[in-house]
């Protein structure tokens, strides 16, 4: 590495590190950079990246994969190498290469470390979603506003369950484009939140789809293609939610809880009846679970509120019977391996970004729930919300 590339190198690891170390002190900056700064990486790269139609990402994650895999073969085979045939000439010419190689390395590695701390790291010490649209007063809700939201939440998925097309066999079906209509719901909740205004690439299907259902992940936000990912083999009706869930992750809402909010509000508030379906199934779990430890796992009192019709208990799957049955025939490492895995790198992912509890923070989407309408509407009264101002 020539010296001049060095000290280019060592330059942006010493304003990355100086970057994430202002991050993690200075809330101000973080809000200042995800407006005035961050957008900028969406309107011209991420504009370059959604010119096509497969996963840039997942390209370049497979690449990552394959270039480890073989500084690892290539470190170990070097060692072994050298230490056999030390004295002949070729073995000046295997130093010389490996030298290059992982000087090489440690750049690219530079490289992915600013990409995260631009495009991911500073977004998890931003103003959170609650604090810049919400602020809300109280700080605690009680047992009986849970119960209301949740059998809101029943009460509308309910109904919505017989208004959403299905075939012969009662499956649901979409003719629609489902990712223009993800587009246009997000664009129409950035009028009334700012942040969320403003252009969106088309969410992109995940090639390798068998593989992230054994992970029980339902897309990715990849930072280093500014693209929104999706699971195409899970159910329909995970899929708007999840198309605006990682699309909020493109306009700087990092946190999964805030991303569940807004992927929420975005299908609901939409003109399409599948996206308001899939909206609050997005969320029916959460509440539910929620509820059922509130009230102490009493089955008396839970079966006394509203009730989650059957017909809705079968479209809340992540995957079919089916599906499973191909994805498990197809895989080459278990499911309970690889979830296990993928479960170990979200949650120390999480923690080392400031988020203690880890994957758990996906079920704090109950919590700004209760906040979004406690500020939006002014009363709960026979089974639905009354908006402010109406």
């Amino acid at each position: 590495m020539k010296k001049k590339n060095f000290f280019v190198l060592l330059g942006v690891l010493l304003v990355t590190i100086l970057i994430n170390v202002i991050a993690w002190q200075s809330t101000v900056f973080c809000d200042f950079y995800v407006k005035h700064v961050f957008p900028l990486w969406i309107n011209t790269y991420g504009r370059i990246t959604g010119l096509v139609s497969f996963s840039v990402g997942e390209i370049m994650i497979a690449l990552g994969v394959i270039l480890i895999a073989f500084a690892v073969l290539l470190g170990l085979t070097a060692v072994i190498f050298l230490a056999v045939a030390k004295h002949f000439p070729i073995c000046s010419k295997v130093k010389l290469f490996c030298k290059y190689f992982y000087k090489s390395l440690a750049g690219v590695l530079v490289i992915v470390f600013a990409v995260m701390t631009l495009n991911c790291f500073t977004l998890y010490h931003c103003s959170t979603f609650d604090e810049k649209y919400l602020q809300t007063e109280k700080e605690e809700y009680s047992l009986e506003e849970l119960m209301n939201l949740r059998d809101y939440v029943v009460i509308q998925a309910n109904a919505l369950s017989a208004m959403v097309d299905r075939d012969e066999h009662q499956n649901i079906i979409y003719s629609g484009n489902m990712e223009e209509t993800a587009i246009r719901s997000m664009q129409s909740l950035g009028e009334q939140y700012d942040q969320l205004a403003g252009y969106y690439p088309t969410p992109k299907p995940i090639a390798t789809s068998d593989f992230l259902s054994q992970q029980h992940m339902k897309g990715y936000y990849f930072p280093f293609s500014m693209e929104a990912n999706y699971n195409k083999v899970m159910d329909t009706m995970n899929k708007p939610a999840t198309m605006c869930h990682e699309l909020a992750h493109l306009k700087g809402f990092i946190y999964e809880d805030e991303a569940n909010l807004i992927g929420f509000l975005a299908c609901i508030n939409s003109d399409d009846v599948a996206f308001q379906y899939s909206g609050y199934l997005s969320v029916l779990n959460y509440i539910d679970n929620d509820f059922y430890e509130s009230i102490n796992r009493n089955k008396e009192i839970y079966k006394s509120h509203v009730q989650i019709k059957s017909r809705v208990k079968k479209d809340n799957v992540f995957l079919t019977e089916e599906t499973w049955q191909e994805v498990e025939k197809k895989a080459v490492i278990k499911t309970a391996t690889v979830k296990k895995a993928s479960n170990a790198f979200v949650d120390t992912t999480l923690v080392l970004n400031g988020i203690p509890d880890g994957s758990l923070s996906y079920t704090r989407v109950v919590g700004l729930m209760l906040d979004y309408y406690d500020c939006n509407c002014d009363i709960y009264e026979n089974g639905t919300y009354l908006v402010k101002g109406q």
